[in-house]
């Protein structure tokens, strides 16, 4: 193994770290590709359930159709701003649709939790408001990268 490799390793978030990493940050970029091939980054706010990523996607949005067209994405989660603070998770794999779209707020027991997360961390509020022009997004990841440029050992 590399010198690299080895300092990739040291620097990666255990899964304790990168939950609570996930569980407190509000803002995601999530990439896309278009039917034609033209790539899309945007930011949005995610909830984490400790095993997916959960979206509040808008349905008229550039980001929705692409994901009509190709379900993958790769999503990034950042934090810091010098070099020694940064730290982060890139979360790939495909979406799935959970419940109606636009979300009315139908009884939909899978969403019961993603909302109250999702509301609470975003809106301070028990429960999740809907203005019928949004839809939920689950990535459960299928590769996840992380990295705590914190634990690179100081000269």
């Amino acid at each position: 193994m590399s010198s690299d490799q080895k300092r990739g390793r040291r620097t990666m978030m255990t899964p304790q770290e990168l939950d609570a990493f996930l569980a407190e940050q509000r803002t995601c970029r999530i990439a896309t590709v278009s039917k034609d091939g033209r790539p899309h980054v945007v930011a949005l706010w995610f909830a984490w359930d400790g095993t997916s990523l959960w979206l509040y996607s808008i349905v008229r949005s550039r980001r929705w159709a692409d994901l009509l067209g190709d379900p993958r994405v790769a999503v990034v989660v950042d934090d810091g701003e010098e070099y020694g603070e940064l730290r982060g998770a890139e979360l790939s794999g495909s979406v799935e649709i959970v419940g109606e779209a636009p979300r009315t707020g139908e009884p939909h027991p899978e969403l019961t939790a993603p909302e109250r997360l999702f509301a609470a961390k975003n809106f301070g509020l028990e429960a999740m408001p809907h203005d019928g022009r949004h839809a939920w997004l689950r990535l459960t990841p299928e590769r996840i990268v992380s990295w705590d440029f914190r634990k690179i050992p100081q000269p």
